[in-house]
């Protein structure tokens, strides 16, 4: 049986897939933080909804990413759990 591990870096060698991976890669990793963050202020969903002004079934989609948060959201999000945001390019 092929491991995940090798089939990736298999793939990784077309340029498109790489490319991809990373992309993706990023986004989960914003969307880990996000939820981690939550854990951390002892945060439900619901109750870091009414944090931030709005539902519990939009910080489903966040979270899920099923969306793609503006900065200003992002900025809201961290605040309601007390952490301030931090966009870096590397």
């Amino acid at each position: 049986m092929t491991k995940l591990a090798d089939l990736i870096a298999e793939n990784m060698k077309d340029p498109e897939f790489a490319k991809a991976y990373a992309e993706a890669d990023a986004e989960y990793a914003v969307i880990e933080a996000m939820i981690r963050a939550r854990a951390e202020a002892g945060l439900t969903q619901e109750a870091l909804a009414e944090r931030m002004g709005t539902t519990q079934s939009a910080v489903a989609r966040l979270e899920g990413g099923r969306v793609s948060p503006t900065v200003e959201t992002l900025r809201r999000y961290a605040k309601a759990v007390g952490k301030r945001l931090k966009v870096e390019m590397v």
